[in-house]
């Protein structure tokens, strides 16, 4: 039986797929040597081979475009054969001669024309062809390691290279590539069936790299690879950039921003391109089209990037408004944004979750170092008290997206670079915040104003340096953490000083207490009258405790033992203003030194209620100017200076008022009663000019 190939393509027929100029390109379907005549009416196989001169050869492998010459000379060399057919027929009773030659002679005498016609090529059977490179891969993967000779490469490779190139060519002129969407599951499919198959070769040919009978198929298999991969790198980069769906398309969209069908096609392509050793072109075109389409997003949340020249030309009231505005809708971009961004790297990629992992990191990290670099351009502004807060708003914010976008890593990872980034960042907020309480040590001390406040209320220092306190020790924890640090690397100290008492932080805010209270008591001493100083520090310290009572956080950090100690120096100020204020006015209404041998001295009564009388009224038009703001402290000061001026009013008049003839003189000594004194207290501290006379008084 003949074992030689089958004669499957070499027939010089041109068609319109095969023209006269590719009669090379299917050389590679059978060795150029064989050739099938065509006799008018009938074939005939002739000869199996017909040797060809090595001019010949040439000719076709170098693509000759004047195929015409190529079957002159073929023709020629038929003739040249037939004339040894004449010989052999001349000599056939030679005994080595064919018995069938003179048959052969016979036909060739026939009067019908011999010609050789240009036939359409066989097409090659691709389901042979694929069958006999798994088996041959399957046979290279089974000699390795074995000191037998790996099998040589059958020529059904190159068959089947030629036409995956072919296809290659087809999806991706350079003109019109089909894009892949366009094309069906069933081409889709073959492609990338075709593409396995070519990668599974080369890495099985490349086992054996270092023998030179493999150079070319590993060279060849690697050049259409490659040609394949620029096609899919390109179209799996179309792909991702398809994110956005226009309403009126039919087809939903899932919430990774995708169509179903573009979602499979991202798997089946980034899948394909990974088995075939791409994973770095693949990995590359994600992240960036992925990068690209967050950024999109942020600044269509209105978003946009700044320069840190432009950050710090910024007024204040602009700057502020735009760290609160970026902090507001960079965490609602972290908070669906990137958590879906980690549901579609897990989507493109499930079989690859450390791919998957590295480009979700990686397309996070591009994204966030916008809000970081926003964060340090602020850190850079001229430091002032006011920024204070915002600073701690930023350090927060910086924070909290690291720690959420950590949070959607699998088990074990971490982005450390990010937070090394973001650390540094917290870092430099941290210094300026440390800068800011500094500057606010410095300005209590330099608040040296000799005009005293009118009427003894809150000083304007109090008032800002206790809200300031106040706002601040909303964010405790965070300035606990930077004042730890700081003072870590200020002492060169590494150690957990986190359960110290006082903390670095305490230590400060006390500090700056300190500071305030001795900046109030001298501004307290502006003040000539003793009784309004002692006024004026009553405000000033209930003003302060009511601060640290109604926060939590200040009232933790300032400790009980120093609340306790500011409530009695409140106090001390209280007995202060009652003793030097209704103390002098009771030693008016004391009956000692009134009586001489049993009998009271009507003029020194008539002195005693003059001199009261007189104090009173004095202290009703002073001290009604004065100012106490607190209700609960006005209140307080009103009942007790009742409370220890009416009872004794009322005794020492019920004693000696009808020593008084009825009358006029009654009414010239005793001109206040007891309910007239306590009207009178209920209008102090109100800041208001009182009625005069003791008439208007009783209207």
């Amino acid at each position: 039986m003949d074992n030689s190939p089958p004669l499957s393509g070499f027939m010089f027929t041109a068609t319109p797929e095969f023209p006269h100029h590719s009669i090379h390109s299917l050389l590679f379907l059978s060795p150029p040597s064989q050739v099938l005549f065509q006799k008018q009416g009938k074939h005939t196989n002739l000869l199996d081979q017909i040797p060809m001169d090595s001019d010949l050869e040439k000719s076709i492998s170098e693509n000759n475009p004047e195929d015409d010459n190529i079957i002159d000379e073929i023709n020629h060399k038929s003739e040249e054969i037939n004339q040894d057919i004449d010989h052999e027929v001349d000599t056939s009773s030679s005994p080595h001669s064919d018995p069938k030659l003179p048959e052969i002679k016979a036909e060739l005498d026939d009067p019908g024309e011999i010609k050789f016609e240009e036939s359409s090529p066989l097409p090659p059977d691709i389901k042979k062809i694929t069958e006999e490179i798994d088996l041959y891969i399957s046979s290279l993967l089974t000699s390795q390691g074995e000191v037998s000779t790996p099998p040589d490469v059958p020529i059904s490779i190159e068959q089947f290279l030629v036409l995956f190139e072919d296809k290659i060519e087809e999806y991706d002129s350079g003109d019109s590539p089909v894009k892949w969407s366009r094309l069906t599951d069933e081409d889709s499919m073959l492609f990338l069936e075709a593409l396995n198959r070519v990668s599974s070769l080369s890495k099985a040919l490349s086992k054996f790299s270092s023998q030179y009978k493999y150079a070319y198929s590993i060279n060849r298999t690697g050049g259409v690879i490659q040609r394949a991969m620029s096609y899919l790198e390109e179209e799996f980069k179309s792909l991702l950039e398809d994110y956005k769906i226009r309403s009126s398309d039919p087809v939903e969209v899932t919430d990774l921003g995708y169509s179903d069908e573009n979602l499979s096609n991202l798997i089946r392509v980034s899948k394909a391109m990974l088995d075939a050793g791409y994973e770095t072109e693949c990995c590359e075109v994600y992240y960036v089209v992925r990068r690209n389409a967050l950024e999109e997003s942020l600044h269509k949340l209105g978003f946009e990037k700044h320069s840190n020249d432009e950050v710090h030309k910024m007024s204040w009231e602009s700057l502020e408004k735009e760290i609160e505005n970026r902090i507001t809708k960079f965490k609602k971009f972290v908070e669906y944004q990137i958590s879906t961004e980690r549901k579609l790297c897990d989507h493109v990629f499930p079989d690859h979750p450390s791919i998957s992992e590295r480009l979700f990191i990686s397309v996070s990290h591009g994204v966030t170092i916008q809000f970081l670099n926003f964060a340090e351009a602020v850190t850079l502004t001229k430091r002032s008290a006011e920024k204070l807060i915002k600073l701690l708003e930023t350090f927060e914010a910086v924070k909290e997206v690291v720690a959420k976008i950590e949070g959607l890593l699998r088990e074990g990872q971490s982005i450390d670079d990010l937070k090394n980034e973001a650390s540094i960042i917290r870092s430099h907020l941290g210094e300026a915040m440390i800068s800011i309480f500094n500057e606010l040590e410095n300005s209590i001390r330099a608040d040296s104003v000799k005009n005293p406040v009118s009427g003894g209320a809150v000083h304007p220092l109090t008032k800002y340096i206790m809200n300031y306190l106040e706002s601040a020790s909303f964010y405790k924890d965070s300035l606990e953490q930077v004042f730890l640090e700081n003072q870590k690397i200020e002492k060169g100290d590494s150690s957990d000083n986190e359960k110290q008492s006082p903390s670095p932080f305490q230590s400060q805010l006390l500090k700056i207490m300190d500071l305030l209270d001795a900046n109030i008591e001298a501004k307290s001493k502006l003040y000539k009258d003793t009784s309004l100083s002692s006024i004026f520090m009553m405000n000033n310290g209930r003003f302060t405790l009511k601060k640290i009572k109604r926060s939590n956080e200040l009232n933790s950090l300032l400790g009980e033992n120093w609340y306790r100690k500011k409530s009695s120096e409140l106090r001390n100020y209280h007995k202060g203003y009652q003793r030097e204020t209704w103390g002098k006015l009771l030693s008016y209404l004391n009956p000692e030194g009134l009586t001489v041998n049993g009998k009271v001295m009507k003029p020194l009564l008539k002195e005693r209620f003059k001199s009261f009388n007189a104090m009173f009224d004095e202290i009703r038009k002073t001290q009604s100017h004065w100012v106490i703001a607190d209700e609960q402290l006005r209140s307080e000061l009103r009942v007790s200076i009742s409370n220890m001026v009416i009872p004794a009013y009322r005794s020492f008049l019920s004693r000696h008022s009808q020593i008084f003839t009825p009358g006029r003189q009654t009414e010239k000594y005793v001109k206040l009663t007891a309910e007239e004194i306590e009207a009178s207290v209920d209008e102090l501290f109100s800041g208001v000019t009182p009625p005069t006379g003791r008439k208007k008084q009783k209207e």
